[in-house]
């Protein structure tokens, strides 16, 4: 990722996928989502600590991303 490129709150920092983020849906739109997947889900810390600096905070991993982490063989 760029470090001078802007967040783009939509995309999945780890793969750049759409995130489908129903929280920043409803921001961009200003129509009501339900609750979010992320709202429900565990991320290991292990995939937290692989986003770029720029993006913590500013936009959510995809689903995919936490599933592929999760179904990886640990060492």
């Amino acid at each position: 990722m760029n470090a001078s490129a802007p967040v783009d709150p939509t995309r999945c920092p780890l793969c750049g996928h759409d995130n489908r983020c129903a929280m920043e849906l409803e921001r961009a739109t200003g129509q009501a989502q339900p609750p979010c997947w992320c709202t429900t889900t565990t991320f290991p810390p292990e995939l937290l600590d692989r986003l770029p600096e720029a993006a913590r905070g500013q936009a959510c991993i995809c689903a995919a991303c936490v599933a592929a982490h999760r179904d990886a063989p640990g060492p």
